[in-house]
């Protein structure tokens, strides 16, 4: 062995098969769900034999059937990930929330790739298989980022994935199709690279690639409340405790109101988390969305004048993403006494999100209060998705650069002399039109026509559609010579040609 880990004598295996172990269903006798993997690894093998020299006896791939378990597997899990040429990851939804296959992606790409040849830009040693569709999920950047073109695969398995057409026996050519793609690619992919051996890494304390939660599926929930060495004279402690969190506004019924959320949150499929809101408003308010979120807002706090001002600033940054639910404990003989005092100061405070709220949630955060636990309750579940709809429009909303302008024709038919300008220079006929107003240049030809489209009735002026414009556009069809070029357009089997990543196109 070197002090890398390896014998250099012994051929290094081609591929190393990353997925995430399936636990058995809970019915007694039921059949190992890994089995698949098995099998598609055991193809695998027999396909890349047959493309390549390796020798008799040698190892072809890897493939972890340990189940993550004990120093030995950790080690034998190490040199595979320092040695291997060719990473091929299965995507599934529990492939990216399992936390060692973000380390075996992490092992890996810390080995730095070289392409093999001068004219080769093959820089990834990494063979991503959709094992179970993904387009209904975001991948997390390391995967995003990673563009591969596997139209050679075959349509099923785009739409299907790999597992669907291994099990049903209708997809049985379509899934030896797509083996055999798999297997050239890999072949391919270590051939085209050089991925020097890495030193063997301490798998257990390695980080994960992945953002193991996505965005959507977490849930932010901050307590806006005081604890109880800072409260007013007039409020009694039993409600409170060492931290803003402890905030128990239906004592006794019930636990901490943010545990108690937290809770429902899981019931609802949300991996929540809890903080103080003076932990997280700024970054709320600067529009730092990391995930959809609850703010449990205690109306007692607000007469605090800073940390009124803090919601305040909350309310103007219309941060949809964040729903407020107010619990007012209507046993409380504090806030029954104080009921009207404190709703006119939420009003107050948060008046325009009083004002956006849609009837249809109004009931969850309406200026009543929420003066039960059962209230509380049947509000949790409608807040939680209204904020989780809106983090998801917001993060569609924002893509990652402008669209480019829309090419338009206009000025090379509305200057005269065969598309010239008023100067004699060639018009642009991609130029879009930005004049005020609708007014048209003194020397442009359409001015000195006598036609009836000139005068005030003419859909061209000011009176039309309110802004002066005109709003007829060309259309260019497929054989238009000023289309640009679709990088994302499938032309064929290479792999670098139309690359996109799998579960979705990247931004055009």
């Amino acid at each position: 062995m070197t002090d890398r880990g390896w014998d250099e004598d012994d051929a290094r295996p081609y591929f190393f098969l990353s997925y995430a172990h399936t636990p058995k269903a809970g019915a007694r006798g039921a059949s190992d769900p890994n089995h698949w993997v098995r099998q598609l690894y055991r193809d695998l093998c027999e396909a890349v034999l047959q493309l390549t020299t390796v020798p008799d006896g040698a190892a072809v791939g890897f493939m972890d059937e340990s189940m993550h378990q004990g120093e030995l597997w950790a080690e034998r899990l190490s040199d595979e990930l320092a040695t291997c040429r060719v990473f091929v990851p299965l995507y599934s939804p529990r492939y990216f929330n399992s936390v060692p296959c973000g380390q075996e992606w992490h092992a890996f790409t810390r080995r730095p790739v070289y392409p093999a040849n001068l004219d080769s830009e093959r820089t990834s040693g990494i063979v991503p298989v959709l094992w179970a569709p993904m387009s209904r999920y975001r991948l997390p950047n390391v995967a995003s980022e990673l563009q591969f073109n596997h139209a050679s695969f075959g349509p099923e398995y785009a739409t299907e994935g790999l597992y669907a057409l291994m099990k049903l026996s209708y997809f049985r050519s379509a899934y030896e199709l797509a083996v055999h793609r798999l297997a050239a690619r890999i072949v391919q992919v270590a051939e085209e690279t050089v991925i020097p051996v890495g030193r063997r890494l301490g798998f257990n304390g390695l980080p994960s690639a992945f953002n193991v939660t996505a965005p959507t599926k977490q849930l932010r929930i901050s307590v806006l409340a005081y604890h109880q060495n800072e409260l007013p004279a007039d409020r009694s402690p039993d409600y409170y405790g060492e931290r803003r969190t402890d905030w128990h506004p239906y004592r006794p019924t019930g636990s901490p109101i943010a545990q108690h959320a937290a809770r429902l949150a899981r019931q609802l499929g949300f991996q929540p988390t809890v903080h103080e809101f003076d932990d997280e408003v700024e970054s709320i308010i600067e529009g730092n969305a990391e995930a959809p979120g609850l703010l449990l807002l205690d109306r007692w706090a607000l007469r605090d004048p800073r940390r009124r001002e803090l919601v305040r600033r909350f309310d103007r940054s219309d941060a949809a993403w964040v729903s407020i639910l107010e619990p007012f404990n209507g046993d409380d003989p504090e806030c029954a006494d104080r009921a009207e005092e404190l709703g006119d100061l939420s009003d107050e405070t948060l008046r325009i999100t009083r004002r956006a709220s849609r009837p249809s949630f109004l009931g969850a955060t309406g200026p009543t209060g929420l003066h039960t636990l059962e209230d509380f309750d049947d509000a949790l579940p409608r807040a939680a998705m209204k904020a989780k709809y809106a983090f998801e429009g917001r993060t569609r909303a924002e893509p990652e650069e402008p669209p480019p302008p829309r090419p338009s024709l206009r000025d090379a038919f509305r200057h005269g002399r065969g598309g010239y300008g008023p100067d004699g220079s060639p018009g642009d006929p991609f130029e879009d039109d930005q004049g005020d107003d609708g007014a048209t240049d003194g020397n442009d030809r359409t001015d000195d026509r006598t036609d009836d489209r000139t005068n005030g009735n003419d859909r061209t002026n000011g009176n039309d559609r309110g802004n002066g414009r005109t709003t007829r556009r060309s259309r260019t069809n497929g054989n238009d010579p000023h289309r640009a070029h679709d990088p994302y357009r499938d032309d064929g089997d290479e792999p670098d040609d139309g690359m996109a990543p799998l579960g979705g196109r990247g931004p055009r």
